[in-house]
């Protein structure tokens, strides 16, 4: 069985950490997201992954090479228009079309069973299959909707935070599927899976399955959850900060709650509390930061948002 990881987005809400790479690529406690995708397929004995790329697409090859650390085989699928979720596997199609299939994200991080969905899959003898997760906290993911035999009848709006007896359902974006999945699939164009596929699907019949998995799931998709999930997995090891290859932090500096990437200097006296700061970066003497991302200003082409303070760019998160 072969599985394809999504990393070609913008990573736009994740700006400016994605300056100079794809969303996947961005670390993760010091290791870029996408290989902890590639290390949970592995677990699960899938060894042929492909993975598409548009956007800062060499930032994944640097990350990944052709999979052989990892005891995969990558194939990399180059998009030179963005195609959309589903739109990627049109273009993957030959990779794909011969067998069931897995799709994931590849800005997660979970421990979800996928051994125990595929099994519902099989058995369900579906089309296709989602994963989904209670959704308690009603944060801004679409709510799927079942029918009264648990397969996926649609695809809501968001949930209604003032709805406090409802616990919605998420799509986590794990997904098993049949190679016949493609008679549905737009060729050679844009498309989405839950607006463009399932539904046409659904409506013919198939089986759109869904499994609800409680095992862990973090979507790293903004800069507040970057931040709050990678301290969140720094508390349970017993630490407050964590620092790449190259960094310095001066005697006198204090650094709590924050996330310094590779080649960082922190320089006496600064106060650095809920950062993140980026590959490179100075922070200069007595500087008081919180809640804060700093990108050096020569890597940025434009500012979309925060202000330049000396070298660097400082965002609000």
């Amino acid at each position: 069985m072969r599985a394809m990881i999504l990393a070609a987005g913008f990573g736009t809400r994740l700006w400016p950490l994605t300056i100079d790479r794809t969303k996947p690529a961005v670390p993760f406690l010091n290791l870029p997201l996408i290989c902890y995708s590639v290390e949970y397929l592995k677990r699960f004995g899938i060894k042929e992954i492909i993975v598409n790329l548009h956007h800062q697409g060499d930032s994944v090859r640097q990350a990944l090479g052709t999979g052989e650390k990892f005891g995969v085989k990558i194939f990399y699928s180059e998009e030179t228009e963005i195609l959309g979720t589903s739109g990627a596997l049109d273009h993957a199609r030959h990779l794909l079309e011969n067998d069931t299939f897995i799709v994931m994200n590849g800005k997660v991080i979970t421990d979800i069973d996928l051994a125990s969905a595929i099994e519902t899959h099989k058995s369900r003898k579906a089309l296709a299959t989602l994963v989904l997760k209670e959704n308690r906290q009603r944060e801004r993911f679409s709510n799927v909707l079942l029918d009264k035999n648990g397969n996926i009848e649609k695809f809501g709006p968001f949930p209604d935070p003032k709805d406090k007896e409802n616990i919605p359902l998420m799509f986590t974006g794990i997904q098993i599927l049949e190679k016949e999945i493609f008679n549905y699939i737009p060729q050679k164009q844009f498309s989405h899976s839950t607006t463009d596929v399932y539904p046409k699907a659904i409506k013919e019949g198939k089986i759109v399955a869904a499994h609800i998995s409680n095992g862990g799931w973090y979507e790293l998709s903004t800069l507040a959850r970057y931040l709050d999930i990678s301290l969140e997995f720094l508390y349970k090891e017993g630490k407050t900060f964590v620092y790449g290859a190259g960094t310095t932090i001066a005697e006198s500096a204090r650094v709590t709650n924050s996330i310094l990437w590779q080649d960082i200097k922190i320089e006496a006296n600064a106060t650095l509390h809920q950062v993140i700061v980026t590959d490179g970066v100075t922070i200069p003497a007595n500087s008081k930061l919180e809640r804060v991302v700093v990108v050096r200003r020569d890597r940025c082409e434009t500012i979309e948002r925060g202000e330049i303070v000396g070298e660097n760019v400082i965002v609000p998160i």
